[in-house]
């Protein structure tokens, strides 16, 4: 297998004898100073079993997207050994963000309350780039940077909100409202765009029924005892 990327919480394999790519859902979760955030960009820490825990959330929503005709980069997993198959795409450094209301980051940046309500959704994209603090990005530097080509800027952002609304009702059922979200998003050589990476409380924030937003880690084993 040989190593193609190494990411915070995942690793990109290519077995070099078949082509086939696969991501390995590694133990690490961010945040800072000893407290987990899924909107942080540094690892906080590790915990024992949470790359197995959340391939499995991610297959669970990999395939509900499928289901309900996203299209994803997702083939399979093996759960055991904490790895899931996926397509060969080009992924662009896009980070894809959805918002429901105003929290986190954004209040900060913006002077912004906390839980100020967006009807419709709000939408932005960020340049992947832990160096520059991932600063927006607009269509026009997208297409003048090369990462994407026209209408890709829109279709990502259409292929995000239809992701949000099947994530927020799923979600629903379990007594969580979703705050916001982020997704990432691969080309193939047509120039078809999938949802990749995953789909864990890695890319959100939820609210229970007591208003408190559970951490990444809490989050998944609530699903899990939900899903299983």
């Amino acid at each position: 297998m040989k190593e193609l990327y190494d990411g915070k919480t995942k690793t990109v394999f290519q077995d070099e004898s078949t082509g086939t790519v696969w991501l390995l859902f590694k133990d690490s979760a961010t945040g800072e100073d000893g407290v987990f955030d899924p909107g942080s960009n540094t690892v906080g820490g590790s915990v024992p079993g949470k790359g197995k825990d959340g391939l499995e959330v991610s297959q669970y929503y990999f395939e509900l997207m499928e289901q309900n005709s996203v299209p994803t980069h997702y083939l399979g997993a093996d759960l055991d050994q904490g790895l899931m198959q996926v397509r060969q795409l080009t992924v662009p450094p896009l980070e894809f963000v959805l918002r429901y209301e105003s929290a986190g980051s954004m209040c900060r940046r913006f002077d912004l309350p906390e839980r100020l309500p967006f009807d419709p959704v709000y939408t932005e994209v960020t340049l992947k780039s832990d160096e520059q603090g991932d600063p927006l990005i607009t269509d026009r530097l997208c297409q003048m940077k090369g990462l994407l080509a026209p209408g890709q800027y829109d279709q990502a952002l259409a292929i995000l909100e239809k992701v949000g609304a099947v994530l927020k009702a799923d979600l629903a059922k379990m007594d969580l409202d979703l705050i916001d979200l982020k997704i990432e998003i691969g080309i193939d050589e047509a120039g078809q765009m999938y949802v990749v990476d995953e789909i864990t409380p890695d890319i959100w924030r939820v609210r229970d029924q007591n208003g408190q937003i559970p951490n990444q880690i809490d989050c998944t084993r609530l699903l899990l005892e939900k899903i299983r």
